[in-house]
């Protein structure tokens, strides 16, 4: 009998005074407006990272070089409440055929927007490969929505 494994989702949650709609479109369409730079998975420096705004599309980076490196594409589309995107990377951090799952969803409350992200399905990636990368990103995260925050609230004010 074979084994299977379960990884537990990197679940985080922040408040943001903007409104739904606001927030979903910095995240998302926005996403060249936060992003670190240094947090890119090609092999040179990256330019920018690009997300098209639709089901379908994909989201990767723009290399300095003009290179493009992959980092999913956009699996589910409901703007302004959620996304879902797959996340292509393996755990030494470069564009993979196959890795996780990220999910964002927007809710409203009064003035501000609850967001809540769950990144996911880390067993694609084997064992210790999955363990790996939720440990990264679990500890990674925090700071990547602290930045989003920063941005969707100050181009709300």
């Amino acid at each position: 009998m074979t084994a299977t494994i379960t990884i537990a989702p990197v679940r985080k949650t922040l408040r943001v005074r903007a409104s739904q709609a606001h927030a979903f479109e910095v995240f998302t369409a926005g996403l060249a407006s936060w992003w670190p730079s240094t947090h890119g998975i090609g092999e040179g420096p990256m330019e920018r990272p690009v997300f098209e705004p639709r089901l379908g599309g994909r989201w990767y980076e723009l290399g300095k070089d003009g290179a493009e490196a992959e980092v999913g594409q956009v699996l589910l589309w409901e703007p302004p409440e959620r996304f879902v995107v797959s996340w292509n990377i393996d755990s030494r951090w470069k564009p993979a055929k196959i890795g996780s799952e990220v999910e964002v969803r927007f809710i409203a409350e009064g003035e501000e927007t609850r967001v809540e992200l769950e990144h996911r399905k880390f067993e694609v990636m084997g064992e210790e490969g999955g363990r790996k990368m939720r440990s990264d990103v679990d500890g990674g995260w925090p700071h990547i929505l602290d930045l989003f925050k920063q941005s969707a609230e100050g181009a709300a004010s």
